[in-house]
């Protein structure tokens, strides 16, 4: 039977654009099926211990900027540390990413080309017309989408998305979930990969042996 991963990201994180493509291609490798769960971190931070980057004590502040520089060069990607839009209102970018799934695109591509506007490219995607403009170039009908993204149903689904993610013990951004067994960040790429090839058994942080 064909696993499935929980994919649990915001655009809003770095780390979850530095492991997209290789999460991606390892999904491929093993023939996983990845559903798509754009989160929004301010509602699960509080339920499970997670604070904004601001209300970090800066020693952690500073060791996050020296690890992206060293996984931006481990991943071999531009992305910049302080990009010129970021932070910015991300809910709507986030929430298109749920439209196009739901409408059985797939978000692959778009997701990826999203991370790059904002983490590379310094594009402002909480404006309209530049989301507007990245979903057209992705192929869509951007209006259509982005309406989509704005709806009540599709507000309803992000909402769901927070309380499911606090109910699956995801913790920050990117988790991916297999099995109910949850793997945060990109760094934990290998031990997803090891999980998949052994098919072992889940670690469950409910029941240790």
């Amino acid at each position: 039977m064909p696993r499935t991963i929980d994919y649990w990201f915001s655009l809003a994180s770095p780390w979850a654009f530095l492991g997209h493509q290789p999460f991606l291609d390892l999904a491929k490798a093993q023939d996983v099926t990845v559903r798509y769960r754009p989160v929004d971190l301010g509602e699960v931070f509080p339920h499970t211990g997670g604070l904004s980057l601001p209300k970090r004590h800066p020693a952690r502040q500073r060791y996050r900027i020296l690890e992206l520089q060293r996984w931006r060069e481990a991943r071999g990607v531009g992305l910049k540390i302080h990009p010129k839009h970021w932070p910015f209102p991300v809910a709507t970018a986030n929430r298109s990413i749920i439209a196009l799934a739901e409408a059985g695109a797939d978000p692959a591509a778009t997701t990826r080309r999203a991370f790059e506007g904002i983490w590379v490219e310094d594009k402002n995607l909480g404006q309209d017309e530049t989301l507007l403009a990245l979903l057209t170039e992705c192929g869509h009908d951007g209006a259509t989408v982005l309406a989509a993204a704005k709806s009540d149903a599709t507000g309803a689904i992000y909402a769901k998305y927070a309380e499911d993610a606090v109910a699956a013990n995801v913790i920050g951004s990117p988790c991916y979930v297999l099995d109910g067994e949850v793997f945060w960040g990109q760094d934990r790429l290998g031990l997803l990969e090891s999980a998949l090839k052994s098919g072992r058994k889940a670690y469950r942080m409910d029941a240790v042996e």
